[in-house]
Formats: C-alpha cells, sequence, structure tokens
C-alpha cells in the first residue's frame, strides 16, 4: 500500500504531520467523494461476485476504513474531514450490500477495539495494529461461518498461534517520508508482533478452503492471517504485495495462478480499502504503472481466469 505518488482532490501532499506525532497518508481526500468512482467500482466487483458464485466459490468483500476516521482529532487544525468524507465508508458498505456482495461493517468493529482502549493504527505507519487486525479477523471468520455451511478440510489444521513480542522501530510513513531530523523528533514506537507457533506455517500443506487477496494490511507481519486460520480452524492461504498495486491486480494475480487453478477455494476473501475505493484498474497514477490497466481488460481477463 506504500506509495510514491500524490494524488488527491483537494491537492494533499505525500504525509499529514498531525498532532502529537501522528502520521497519516496524505494520498486520500480528505474533503472529496467519487460517488460515480464508488459505483463503478461495485458494478465490477458484482460482476467478479456472479461469475466465482457460478464456480461454487463465495466473494467476501473486507473493505478496510480510512485511519482518519479514528484519530480525525489528531489531525492538524488546518486540515478537516468533511461530512460527506466522514460518511463515505457507509456509502461504500450500503452499495456493496445493495448489490449482493457479502461485506460487513469493519469500522463499526474497529471503533469497538477504539472504544476498550486499543489502538486501531500505530502512529507512524498506514498500517494497523494486531488488536485491530484480530478483531477483523474474527468478524472475518464470523462473516464465512454465517454464509458457509461447511468449510472443507479437517478440524484441527487452523493455525496454531504464537506467543506475541514487541519490536521498537519507525513507522512506515515515518521512514518513507520524514527526514533523519524528523524521525528522530518523532521517535520509534512500540509494535505488538504475533511469532508464528514452533512448527507451522501459515500455508499448510491441505488445501485451503479460504483464500485471502490484498495488500500489506493482511501481511503475515499484523496477524490477520493467522488469526483468521485459527478462527475458522482451518487453513488460510494468502497472496498480497506491497507497493501501490491496488487490489484489482492482486485479485488477478491470484484468479490467473496455478493455485487457483489447481484448487479453488470455496471462499475468496478480497481485502479493499475505503480512500482508493473509487479508483479501478486504469488508475493511472495512482496505481505502479504495471498494474495499470483498461477497466475491460480487467474484467476479460477475469473472466477468462474464472471461465477458462
Amino acid at each position: 500500500m506504500t506509495a510514491a505518488f500524490a494524488w488527491a482532490a483537494d491537492g494533499s501532499a505525500l504525509i499529514i504531520k498531525g498532532k502529537e506525532g501522528w502520521l497519516f497518508a496524505g494520498w486520500g481526500s480528505l474533503t472529496h467523494v467519487d460517488p460515480a468512482g464508488i459505483d463503478k467500482s461495485v458494478r465490477m466487483i458484482a460482476r467478479t461476485n456472479e461469475l466465482l458464485a457460478s464456480k461454487g466459490i463465495r466473494l467476501e468483500v473486507l473493505m478496510l476504513p480510512d485511519k482518519v476516521h479514528f484519530y480525525e482529532s489528531l489531525l492538524p487544525d488546518d486540515r478537516q474531514v468533511s461530512p460527506e468524507v466522514r460518511q463515505r465508508y457507509q456509502l461504500i458498505l450500503g452499495k456493496l450490500q445493495q448489490a449482493g456482495i457479502a461485506t460487513f461493517d469493519d469500522l463499526a468493529v474497529l471503533r469497538s477495539v477504539q472504544a476498550s482502549g486499543k489502538n486501531v493504527f500505530y502512529r507512524t505507519d498506514q498500517h494497523w495494529t494486531q488488536d485491530a487486525a484480530d478483531a477483523t479477523a474474527l468478524a472475518t471468520a464470523d462473516a464465512i461461518r454465517r454464509d458457509v455451511a461447511q468449510l472443507a478440510g479437517q478440524s484441527g489444521s487452523g493455525t496454531a498461534l504464537g506467543d506475541t513480542t514487541k519490536e521498537r522501530r519507525y513507522g512506515d510513513l515515518a521512514e518513507l517520508f520524514l527526514t533523519p531530523e524528523e524521525k528522530k523528533k518523532i521517535g520509534r514506537e512500540i509494535y505488538t508482533i504475533r511469532r508464528q507457533a514452533e512448527g507451522q506455517g501459515l500455508l499448510d500443506d491441505a488445501p485451503a478452503p479460504v483464500h485471502v487477496t490484498g495488500h500489506s494490511m493482511v501481511q503475515p507481519y499484523f496477524g490477520f492471517p493467522q488469526k483468521l486460520s485459527n478462527a475458522i480452524d482451518r487453513p488460510v492461504s494468502l497472496n498480497w504485495k506491497p507497493g501501490n498495486i491496488g487490489p484489482w491486480v492482486m485479485l488477478l494475480e491470484y484468479l490467473e495462478s496455478p493455485a487457483f487453478r489447481q484448487h479453488s477455494p470455496q471462499v475468496l476473501v478480497w481485502q479493499m480499502y475505503e480512500p482508493n475505493f473509487n479508483q479501478g484498474p486504469d488508475a493511472a497514477g495512482l496505481w505502479d504503472n504495471a498494474s495499470v490497466m483498461p477497466d475491460d481488460e480487467w474484467m476479460q481477463r477475469v473472466t477468462r481466469a474464472i471461465n477458462p
């Protein structure tokens, strides 16, 4: 999800330096909502959902909310979130649900985490905490159990959770966008990381009935796929990449892979991100050049991958 570009309808820079050392990514708009772009994305997801359903695969869209929803008060005084952006997550969620796409309100899940006194995001990082990842994984497991009567595989094949450890380092926003002097002033922070249980890997030898595709929020470092596997008591497979790759190419990469052809999952969890949800596969200047393609081409390749 790391980006080396600037895009925002309100002229944001790459980073927003907030109060009390809080940093925010600056490539999503704090004031502008793009309903036409949101509608276009929903239509493409709905068509993908139909194609997957024709093969007996349940699509679950995991919509992650923007960091600013939780720490708006820590933005600088000259940066305000518009009422439209405050409602953007619910707008997207409602349109997905109206289109018959399985999803759930992760903003509400993460507000509960915050209400319990825990941080949802790291101060100098664009990524979520283990507490947030764990809560979302449990909510995802609940959604899977709600929508799928019986997962394939054997009980006891889920990932065993290891002990947690602490790491002290700079967040990615600090590492990427602050000068050495600014980094020293803002300081490192403590990350809670769950170690892998001894003798187990994330990808079990048995075929995984659930696959997760997404960006760096769902990488094993933050604990989401391990917690999901533990919660559903089945293996979970995963493909993800850092950088400004985007959700469209990540899904396409998996659907065109030998892994999908050889063993398609019962459930495909497609992780997306609220601030750039309105940007489709053709969003030149937002995604890495190699990830950009016309919407029609993306849809054609998805169709061929699912129905070869």
